[in-house]
């Protein structure tokens, strides 16, 4: 998980808004502009990957748009398309880590204010079945504080 920071960064269009794309007091949108030195395990022109710097579990990433976008709860049907990437480029580091088992897999966002960084992140934890007690409450299903992808989906896709 992130370093618990619960300083909300200002959406796009805001003064802190350093181009059309990135937010330049956010973490998140430094780390894909490559200003953090974090090790990026993909990007590509929509979405960038890397390790979280504080692990909950043996694969714990980070997937997030390369283009800042707030947190999941200010997403509209309109952004489906985004958390399906999203999704799908967290199943593809763990294919490229040799992680097979999906049944053991966790992947979702924490949903606001226990979001550390306002910049929307995927989690993609696994194995599941070997977090830790304190990572099994932060990523805990059916908590008022962390929401599967799935249920995100299912949320934005049933919004009119």
């Amino acid at each position: 998980m992130a370093a618990a920071i619960n300083t909300p960064t200002p959406e796009v269009g805001t003064t802190n808004q350093t181009d059309d794309e990135h937010d330049k007091k956010c973490i998140f949108c430094k780390i894909v502009k490559g200003e953090m030195g974090t090790e990026l395990l993909h990007d590509d022109e929509t979405v960038s990957c890397f390790r979280d710097i504080h692990p909950g579990a043996p694969h714990h990433y980070l997937v997030v748009p390369r283009k800042h976008v707030g947190n999941c709860k200010s997403l509209g049907k309109e952004h489906v398309p985004l958390v399906e990437k999203l999704v799908e480029t967290g199943k593809e580091i763990l294919q490229k880590n040799n992680v097979t088992d999906l049944n053991d897999v966790r992947f979702g966002f924490h949903w606001p204010p226990f979001c550390s960084v306002t910049h929307l992140h995927l989690h993609v934890l696994a194995p599941v079945s070997q977090m830790g007690f304190m990572s099994r409450l932060v990523y805990r299903l059916n908590s008022y504080w962390f929401i599967t992808a799935d249920q995100l989906l299912q949320r934005l896709n049933s919004m009119s």
